[in-house]
């Protein structure tokens, strides 16, 4: 089993139990140089809210470098924000498959920070 297919694998048994608590979920998928995050609706078929290294008061405010962990700080509270002005408060964590560590933890950190509860 590959390195991908093994975190394939994690990220959907995390699925199948975010689904059974109907809960929102705030997904978070990571590469080499960018980081994103997305609110889906507990049906799982909406995205209420989405934030990326990739757009453009993002990347400005992290000097275009969107893969350390200052950029998924910034990641973090954009989409706490966003999540809050789309009436979330309370969010399930699905970091797909990858370690709780590094950016993932900083992105986590910095929504509970602005506000969300996990």
């Amino acid at each position: 089993m590959s390195k991908n297919e093994s975190r394939v694998r994690r990220a959907r048994q995390t699925r199948i139990k975010i689904a059974e608590q109907l809960a929102h979920r705030l997904s978070v998928h990571r590469s080499n140089q960018h980081i994103s995050a997305q609110l889906y609706s507990p049906c799982g078929t909406k995205v209420l809210a989405a934030a990326s290294t990739m757009e453009a008061d993002i990347k400005k405010a992290v000097d275009g470098k969107g893969g350390n962990s200052a950029a998924a700080s910034q990641v973090g509270k954009a989409i706490a924000e966003r999540a809050l002005k789309a009436g979330v408060t309370e969010v399930a964590f699905d970091r797909s498959g990858f370690r709780y560590h590094g950016r993932v933890k900083a992105l986590a950190d910095a929504a509970r920070e602005a506000g969300l509860k996990f």
